[in-house]
C-alpha cells in the first residue's frame, strides 16, 4: 500500500485509513459514489474509497 502524500488528492477526513495529516490521501487514485439508493436523482455523494482507521503517510 502507498504511503506517501498524494498531493492531487485532498482529504479533510482524519479517520480515514488513507489520511495523510497534511490533508491528502494516500491512495493513487479514488471512487466517487452516490449515497442514495436512486442514483438517478442522486444529490449527495460520498468517498467510496473510504475505510475507518488510523491515517498515516510520509511527505513527498
Amino acid at each position: 500500500m502507498n504511503q506517501n502524500a498524494n498531493h492531487s488528492i485532498k482529504c479533510s477526513v482524519t479517520n480515514c485509513t488513507h489520511h495523510c495529516p497534511e490533508n491528502y490521501c494516500t491512495l493513487n487514485e479514488i471512487k466517487v459514489g452516490c449515497t442514495e439508493q436512486n442514483v438517478k436523482s442522486c444529490a449527495s455523494t460520498e468517498c467510496a474509497s473510504f475505510q475507518m482507521g488510523a491515517g498515516g503517510c510520509h511527505s513527498r
